[in-house]
């Protein structure tokens, strides 16, 4: 066994100040002997997959379970997705502690994978390997026009606004008095209501700074949310439209003709789209009671659901420099149920508008090319999390399934991976033997010039970040640039 794992150390992959003498070996054969029952399992990614999934992994008495993930900071998409005026949704951010707390895992922030250490040597220094590193792209509009100023994905704005690194030079030119958001599902809706929300309400959020002091600038006035298909189809959900039927100072615009006939279509629907589809339908067609009639009137920012529409092009200002509307195909639906697809009728229209946001789907990227990839449904061949033909080798969350589903799906599609894992290690389906664990990774970072940010100074980070918020009655303040949290931790 320890030749094995000798033959992969080799010598160039040991640090110069750490080479072994000659004729020795490896100074963690000793660990090996503890280590004898200890799988070592590791996950890349520290999102709700990927905590989920390494929650899971625990419930095996001796597993230890490392976690990867490229920022310094853990949570994915909940620390950098979830809209800031919804803190409740980020509280699983405490069960996800919890598993970092544990004595058998581990956290290592500012690793990338793919980068600073590749897939190959992670499956041989672990017995197992989950990729559970989510979507990172957005899906193009691909239309003439795209690449103007003044168009965005809804991706990159909210990751503008909750303070993902990448996306802080983003700069939304804010100063138009229309927006239009190409999508009709819930991120589609958090970035209407974001833009539509008084600043006031978002003070106490945390929301960044530098977003705040853009929003409280901004000119923008509607917003229209356009889909390609009706309202049978949107892929938003009842709590979010509730909240931009209420939300203050904003009114409605639906019309509705775009409702006829739909009364008797909702009655074969499932519950849950039944009763989204009823509050679209009363809010288009009932008559609003005296109080909300006089909200609706005094209110100064409106949105509006755009149905049966296909955006062809972004079209440009007369001087070509930026956006200035979109052209639309009108559609009509045809086939039934899930099969409904819209087909266009031949009729265009244009909409006006300064900023184009698209919200049409986030999308996964090949982390290594040893990893198999399907790159038109952009997610790992897998069957039940197995990576198909790489044994040893998992995937969980949208990595796994595609972009779809909350928090909870996450939750029980993670469960799973981690349930088809344990039972290829009880069944002697992962090798056997030892594997080095962190202890090689860390060499090999090491001898790399990375330096791996543990959870223990993440919560440094954390404690800062909560101390700058404090003066401003801000629940945090987010720090965004990487290097400036690598400072804090004297990296």
């Amino acid at each position: 066994m320890a030749s094995r794992c000798w033959r992969w150390w080799g010598w160039s992959a040991w640090p110069r100040t750490r080479l072994p003498p000659a004729g020795s070996t490896p100074s963690f054969r000793h660990h090996f002997s503890t280590q004898e029952k200890t799988p070592q399992i590791c996950v890349v990614g520290s999102g709700p997959a990927g905590f989920y999934t390494a929650q899971h992994l625990l419930k095996h008495p001796q597993a230890h379970v490392d976690i990867y993930e490229k920022q310094p900071v853990p949570f994915g998409l909940v620390r950098f997705g979830v809209a800031p005026d919804h803190p409740e949704v980020k509280n699983v951010i405490n069960t996800f502690t919890q598993t970092a707390h544990s004595g058998r895992c581990a956290f290592w922030g500012n690793v990338e994978v793919g980068r600073d250490v590749t897939v190959p040597e992670l499956r041989e220094a672990y017995h197992a390997v989950v990729l559970s590193y989510g979507a990172e792209d957005h899906r193009a509009l691909e239309i003439p026009g795209e690449e103007l100023p003044g168009v965005c994905s809804a991706r990159a704005f909210v990751g503008w606004y909750n303070g993902l690194p990448e996306n802080q030079e983003l700069e939304p030119d804010l100063s138009c008095d229309t927006a239009v958001i190409l999508g009709q599902g819930n991120v589609a809706l958090d970035v209407a209501r974001i833009l539509l929300t008084p600043p006031e309400h978002l003070e106490r959020t945390d929301i960044t700074k530098a977003a705040l002091g853009v929003l409280r600038q901004s000119r923008v006035k509607t917003v229209w949310l356009v889909g390609r298909r009706g309202p049978l189809q949107v892929a938003f959900t009842i709590k979010e439209l509730r909240e931009m039927i209420q939300l203050p100072g904003a009114r409605p615009i639906l019309d509705p003709v775009d409702f006829l006939g739909l009364q008797d279509k909702i009655k074969e629907v499932p519950r849950p789209r039944k009763r989204l589809t009823e509050l679209l339908l009363r809010t288009a067609t009932e008559k609003p009671g005296l109080e909300e009639a006089a909200r609706q009137a005094s209110a100064s920012r409106a949105w509006g659901l755009r149905f049966f529409r296909s955006p062809q092009q972004v079209l440009p200002s007369p001087d070509g420099r930026r956006a200035a509307g979109v052209r639309l195909a009108v559609t009509r639906l045809e086939g039934v149920d899930e099969a409904t697809r819209a087909v266009p009728t031949g009729d265009m229209e244009d909409l006006p508008c300064g900023l184009v946001l698209s919200s049409i789907g986030y999308k996964s990227r090949p982390v290594d090319p040893s990893v198999p990839f399907d790159s038109k449904l952009g997610v790992i061949p897998n069957v039940e999390g197995r990576v198909m033909d790489v044994p040893g080798l998992y995937c969980s969350g949208w990595v796994k399934r595609g972009p779809t589903g909350v928090i909870a799906t996450t939750m029980t599609d993670s469960f799973l991976t981690g349930q088809m894992l344990l039972q290829d290690l009880k069944a002697g389906l992962l090798p056997s033997g030892p594997r080095p664990g962190y202890a090689a990774i860390q060499a090999l970072l090491s001898s790399r010039g990375v330096r791996p940010v543990s959870f223990s100074e993440w919560e440094k980070l954390d404690a800062e970040e909560v101390a700058r918020g404090q003066g401003t009655g801000k629940p945090r303040e987010k720090l965004v640039d990487p290097q400036e949290m690598l400072r804090l931790l004297g990296h």
